[in-house]
């Protein structure tokens, strides 16, 4: 989409143009390709993630991946079909992998639920997960003696700056959602760390526009945004824009491999 110039439009106009890409967030698997170059984020992490996954599994290796999104980065592997099961829990999403990874002979599943894997004890010698829920105990139930579990995660921090601009009374939905946390819950449960690390990086957003569109689609981080509600503020978000050129947040991201004991 063609970036608009939002800095020579009135405040009624603008209100218009926010409420459109309010009306019009909507997000199909986890592609964000309608912000591009309206935003950008800094993903220079001392990891790379399908990189870790590939110096841990081998083709011989069943795997499973929990909360799978569409399917892209699981496909991205390129791992054997029938060595590869994965699970989704959003309905959106669902439809989307039967379509996509049944046809290819991979074991999809529907699951919304962490604890509860439609799945049988040591099936898996790794599971993989990204930015999704997990239970170290359901993971050590599934996994096979000295199974992996890799996995990224968003922090309990992510984009919390941006959230606290417009939503300064929004409760943080995910406290504990971090390295060192979740490093002790694996060891409580029976896992050995091999490798775990955690980064912030910065998030810009060039318009307000496509900061309105991201907040609409991450509403698990912005409850109960809406432009007229958050109008004012938006406003400022504005001003920052006219004289610094974009706006500034923080994303929260960790890593860790775990090995079950």
């Amino acid at each position: 989409m063609k970036k608009t110039n939002e800095t020579e439009l009135n405040e009624k106009e603008l209100r218009e143009i926010w409420k459109h890409e309010e009306e019009i967030a909507h997000i199909k698997g986890w592609d964000f390709s309608y912000l591009d170059g309206r935003f950008e984020e800094d993903a220079d992490f001392p990891w790379d993630y399908a990189d870790l996954i590939h110096q841990y599994v081998t083709d011989d290796m069943k795997i499973m991946d929990y909360d799978t999104g569409g399917g892209e980065f699981l496909l991205s592997l390129n791992h054997p079909y029938k060595n590869t099961a994965a699970t989704e829990g959003w309905e959106p999403n669902v439809k989307i992998c039967e379509e996509r990874l049944l046809p290819l002979g991979i074991d999809f599943r529907f699951c919304d639920d962490a604890s509860h894997f439609p799945f049988e004890d040591e099936s898996f010698d790794a599971c993989i997960n990204r930015h999704g829920d997990f239970d170290p105990k359901e993971l050590y139930r599934v996994l096979r003696p000295n199974g992996l579990f890799i996995t990224q995660q968003v922090g309990d921090q992510n984009d919390r700056d941006l959230v606290e601009m417009v939503l300064p009374d929004a409760e943080n939905p995910f406290p504990g959602l971090n390295k060192g946390n979740q490093v002790k819950l694996l060891k409580e449960a029976g896992f050995e760390i091999l490798q775990a690390d955690e980064v912030r990086r910065p998030i810009r957003f060039y318009d307000v526009g496509a900061f309105v569109w991201f907040a609409r689609v991450i509403v698990w981080e912005f409850p109960d945004f809406s432009v007229d509600r958050c109008f004012e503020k938006l406003l400022k978000l504005q001003n920052i824009i006219s004289e610094k050129g974009f706006i500034e947040g923080t994303i929260h991201r960790y890593m860790i491999v775990a090995k079950k004991m």
